[in-house]
C-alpha cells in the first residue's frame, strides 16, 4: 500500500584537515581537528526540560525529528491523555508549542508517528479515559501534520486498516509499515495490511520499538502476553522474510544481549542499533546497549566521564573546566532508568524525551546522546577477503581419501592453530630435506619458481579431514566466525558436527564452542534423532547427551517416538532413550570455567610479537633497519602492499617504508604494524602525527586509524608530552600542530622548562621556542620592562 511520493537524499564527504584554537592562553584542551563527520567520544548531555506552562510531563507519547527540531505528540500526564504538539529546537535548546491549525487527532497514547517528506503521520493508539477501561478504544485513524503550514489533516484510506496500539511503525520505500501491537482483543504478530510473511516470524507482541538499518527492519524484545523476550528479529523488506538474529554463537565472556524488556526505545545510526531504557524484570536500567549490524555483536556503551555529574553553583555551570551560566544545582548528565519514553535522531545525536521514571512519575526531561562515529574495524573482513580471493596462497592442504585440495596462507594458519602449525613445519622440513638430498629436485624447484613467479606451494597432507568441513574450519581461522547454514536442516547440522569433530582434533576451543552452540540451538523435533545418531557415531558425547535430554523431555517424547525415524534408529540408542525416560540421570552441574580459546586479535598480536618470526617472508626496511613481516597479512590489510606483491615484488624481498616522503619514527612504525596485524589503535600522541596520513598512503579499508589519531591528538596533548609532539610535528611538517605545541610551551614554560627532554631538542627547535617566547614577551611585557629600566 503506497501512500507516499518518492524521496531522495545524498551525503557528501569532507576532506580531513587540522584546525587549532589558540584563544585560551593557559589550557591545552582547545585543540580540534576538522575531520568531517567523525565524533570520537560517546557523551550524554542533559538539555533544558519542558516547562509545565509549555507542555505537561508525559509518557507513552511519540517524538519525531524534522530538520533541527524534535516534535512531541500526545501521551499521558498520569491523569489525562494528551493531544498537544510540542517543538524543541536543538540549536537554541528551547521549547515551544508548535503552531497548528485544523482538527488534531483525539487525545491518545501508545500511537505511532513517522516522518515522510515534509509531514508527520500519526497512526492509531488508545483514546479514552485512562482511569476507565470501559471507554478505552483502539484507533485505526491516520493523521498528517504538515511542518511548513501546521495543518492537521485526517486521511481517508481505502481498504481496511486494523486498529492498533503499542505497535511499531516505520517508513521504507515510500510505504508506511505498521507491525504487531494490540488490536483491542489480542496482541498481534502481523502487519496492519495483508502481507505474506515467511521465516522466523516474531511472536505476537506489543510495547516494542522498531528501527530500519541496512534496508532491514529490526524488532527487539517487547511484551508477548505474559512473556517478555530479549530476541532481536530482522525483516527484509524485499522478500518479506523474518530472521531471528542468533545469539547462541556469542561465546561465554562475550557481551550478552540486553535483558528482556518492554517500553524501551531503539534507534538506528550508521551500522548500529541503540537500545535504551524500558522495564527489565521489575527494574528500570539506564545502560545504553549497542548492536553492530555487521558483526552481529552487542555491547554496553561506556560514555565519557564528563557525562556523569554536572555541578552548578551560584548560577555558574562547571563541566570539567568549561564554564557557562545556568541555573544552580547538582544533577546527573545521564538519564535515569525509564519506560514509555521516546527517542529520535538528528544528525549524529540521539534525543530522548519524557517517560515514566521511579514511582510512576512522568518526566519532562530532554537528553542528548552524542554518537561516537568511529569507522568500523575491518580486520576480520580483510582477512576474510584474503581467504575468499585466495591470492598469495603459499600452502595447499591435501585432504581425505579423495585427496581434495584446499589453498591457504601459512601466516594465518600458523598464527591460529598449533596443530596445523606442526603439520606445516613437518611438511616444510620434509621439503627442505628433499631439496638438500637431490640436485635434480632443487633444479626442478628452481624451474617451478621461475615459471610460477614465486616459490612452489607447500603441500600438507591431512587424511583425517574432508574438504567441506575443513573449508568451514579455515573460514573460522581467517574471520573468527563461521557462516551459519540454514538452521534446523539436517544436512547442515551434520556438516557443523563434522566441523566440531575437526575442532576437537585440532584443539580449537573457540571453534568447538561455536559449533556446540549452533548445533544445540538447531536441534528440533524433525532432526533430533539424526543428530543423536551422528553424535553417537562420531563419539561426540556432549552433543549426544543434549539430544537424549531433548528427546525424553515431557513435551517432546510422544512426538519423537511416533516418527518413522525412531523406527529405524539403532537398537542400542532406542534402549538408551527408553532407560533415560524411565530413570533420568541426575543433573551434573559444573562450575569449571569453559575454555573459549584465543581470538583472532589475540593470535595475531602474539604472531607479530614473535610467534610468527620463523614464518616471515618479507623484510620491511625503516631507515635501513630491517623488520621481518608476512606478505599475506600486509596484502590483506593494505591495497598498497597488495598491488606491490602482485605486480612489483622486489627481487631481494625487501621494501623501504615511508609515508609519502616522510619516514616515520620506529615507534610510529611499530604502531602501524600493530594496526595492520590485529587492529590495535592505542599509541602515543606523537605517533598519531606520523600515522595521520597512513590510511590514504597505504590504502587501508577505511580511515578508522585516522579517526583514532584525531582523538589521540585532541585528548592527549599535555605539558608532559608536548616536546615529543613538537619534534614529531617538525619532522612531519605539520605546521599547525607545531604552532599549537609552541603555544602550549610558551604559556606553560615554567613547567616545560623542567622537563628533561628539553635539553635533547635540536638547535633549530630550541631557537623556535626562544623566538616564540620573545614574541610573547614583546606583546605583553615589553612596556612594563621598559618602564622598569
Amino acid at each position: 500500500m503506497s501512500w507516499f511520493p518518492g524521496a531522495m537524499s545524498c551525503k557528501s564527504k569532507v576532506a580531513p584537515s587540522v584546525d587549532f584554537d589558540h584563544s585560551c592562553s593557559d589550557s591545552v584542551e582547545y585543540l580540534t581537528l576538522n575531520f568531517g563527520p567523525f565524533e570520537t567520544v560517546h557523551r550524554w548531555r542533559r538539555l533544558p526540560p519542558c516547562d509545565e506552562f509549555v507542555g505537561a510531563r508525559r509518557s507513552k507519547h511519540t517524538v519525531v525529528a524534522y530538520r533541527d527540531a524534535i516534535y512531541v505528540f500526545g501521551g499521558d500526564n498520569g491523569k489525562n491523555m494528551l493531544n498537544d504538539l510540542l517543538r524543541f529546537d536543538v540549536k537554541d535548546c528551547s521549547w515551544c508549542r508548535a503552531f497548528t491549525t485544523g482538527t488534531p487527532p483525539a487525545p491518545r497514547y501508545h500511537h505511532s508517528a513517522v516522518v515522510y517528506g515534509s509531514s508527520m503521520f500519526v497512526f492509531g493508539g488508545y483514546t479514552g479515559d485512562i482511569y476507565s477501561n470501559s471507554n478505552l478504544k483502539n484507533k485505526n485513524d491516520l493523521f498528517e501534520y504538515k511542518f511548513a503550514t501546521g495543518q492537521w489533516t485526517e486521511w481517508k484510506v481505502e481498504g481496511r486498516l486494523v486498529a492498533r496500539s503499542a505497535h511499531g511503525a516505520t517508513v521504507y520505500n515510500d510505504k508506511l509499515w505498521i507491525f504487531a501491537g494490540y488490536d483491542g482483543n489480542a496482541r498481534s504478530s502481523s502487519f496492519c495490511t495483508l502481507i505474506e510473511q515467511s521465516g522466523e516470524i516474531p511472536p505476537s507482541c506489543c510495547n516494542f520499538p522498531v528501527a530500519v538499518c541496512r534496508d532491514k527492519m529490526f524488532v527487539f524484545s517487547g511484551q508477548s502476553g505474559a512473556k517478555i523476550t530479549n530476541n532481536l528479529f530482522q525483516f527484509e523488506f524485499k522478500g518479506h522474510m523474518w530472521t531471528r538474529i542468533p545469539t547462541e554463537h556469542l561465546l561465554r565472556g562475550s557481551p550478552p544481549p540486553p535483558q528482556r524488556r518492554y517500553g524501551h526505545t531503539m534507534v538506528a545510526f550508521d551500522r548500529h542499533l541503540y537500545v535504551f531504557g524500558g522495564a527489565a524484570d521489575n527494574t528500570l536500567p539506564n545502560e545504553l546497549h549497542c548492536y553492530d549490524v555487521d558483526s552481529q555483536t552487542w555491547e554496553v556503551i561506556q560514555p565519557s566521564t564528563d557525562s556523569e555529574v554536572i555541578l552548578q553553583i551560584r548560577g555558574a555551570q562547571y563541566i570539567r573546566g568549561s564554564h557557562c551560566n545556568n541555573a544552580a544545582h547538582i544533577y546527573s548528565q545521564m538519564p535515569s532508568g525509564r519506560l514509555f519514553h521516546a527517542a529520535a535522531v538528528i544528525h549524529d545525536a540521539m534525543y530522548i524525551f519524557g517517560g515514566t521514571v521511579d514511582n510512576n512519575v512522568r518526566s519532562g526531561e530532554m537528553y542528548r546522546f552524542q554518537f561516537s562515529c568511529y569507522p568500523k574495524c575491518t580486520l576480520h573482513e580483510d582477512y576474510g577477503k584474503l581467504w575468499e580471493n585466495r591470492q598469495f596462497c603459499d600452502v595447499e592442504f591435501i585432504l581425505g581419501e579423495r585427496e581434495e585440495r584446499v589453498l591457504g596462507h601459512i601466516a594465518i594458519v600458523t598464527a591460529r592453530c598449533q596443530w596445523l602449525r606442526k603439520k606445516i613445519l613437518q611438511a616444510r622440513d620434509r621439503q627442505k630435506q628433499v631439496c638438500e638430498d637431490s640436485e635434480e629436485a632443487a633444479a626442478s624447484k628452481q624451474k617451478d619458481s621461475k615459471s610460477s613467479g614465486g616459490p612452489p606451494l607447500l603441500e600438507v597432507s591431512i587424511r583425517e579431514a574432508e574438504a567441506q568441513p575443513f573449508e568451514v574450519l579455515m573460514q573460522f581461522l581467517y574471520t573468527d566466525k563461521i557462516q551459519y547454514p540454514r538452521r534446523g536442516h539436517v544436512q547442515d547440522v551434520l556438516l557443523i558436527m563434522d566441523v566440531y569433530k575437526l575442532a576437537l582434533s585440532f584443539k580449537l576451543s573457540r571453534l568447538e564452542q561455536l559449533c556446540v552452540q549452533y548445533i544445540e540451538a538447531s536441534v528440533d523435533l524433525q532432526n533430533v534423532l539424526s543428530v543423536c545418531e551422528n553424535a553417537n557415531k562420531l563419539q561426540l558425547d556432549q552433543l549426544k547427551e543434549h539430544c537424549l535430554n531433548f528427546v525424553v523431555k515431557e513435551s517432546h517424547f510422544n512426538q519423537v517416538i511416533m516418527t518413522k525415524e525412531f523406527e529405524h534408529l539403532s537398537t542400542p540408542l532406542i534402549v538408551e532413550i527408553v532407560r533415560r525416560k524411565q530413570h533420568p540421570p541426575p543433573r551434573v552441574y559444573s562450575d569449571q570455567p569453559v575454555d573459549i580459546g584465543t581470538s583472532l586479535v589475540q593470535d595475531m598480536k602474539a604472531y607479530l610479537e614473535g610467534a610468527g618470526l620463523e614464518f616471515c617472508d618479507i623484510i620491511l626496511l625503516l631507515d635501513g633497519h630491517p623488520r621481518p613481516a608476512h606478505k599475506a597479512i600486509l596484502a590483506a590489510r593494505s591495497s598498497y602492499f597488495e598491488a606491490m606483491f602482485r605486480s612489483f615484488m622486489p627481487e631481494d624481498g625487501q621494501v623501504n617504508i615511508s609515508i609519502g616522503e616522510m619516514v616515520p619514527s620506529k615507534q610510529a612504525f611499530e604502531s602501524m604494524l600493530r594496526y595492520i596485524y590485529y587492529g590495535d589503535v592505542n599509541m602515543p600522541p606523537e605517533d598519531s602525527l606520523y600515522l595521520f596520513a597512513a590510511p590514504y598512503y597505504y590504502g587501508f579499508s577505511n580511515n578508522r586509524l585516522q579517526a583514532y589519531c584525531k582523538q589521540n591528538l585532541e585528548m592527549n596533548v599535555t605539558v608532559e608530552n608536548v616536546l615529543q609532539i613538537l619534534e614529531a610535528a617538525d619532522k612531519t611538517q605539520a605546521l599547525d600542530m607545531k604552532k599549537h605545541c609552541l603555544h602550549i610551551i610558551v604559556h606553560q614554560f615554567i613547567k616545560v622548562s623542567k622537563l628533561p627532554n628539553l635539553r635533547s631538542l635540536s638547535q633549530p627547535l630550541l631557537l623556535d621556542i626562544i623566538e616564540s617566547l620573545a614574541s610573547h614577551i614583546s606583546d605583553k611585557q615589553c612596556a612594563e620592562m621598559s618602564s622598569d629600566i
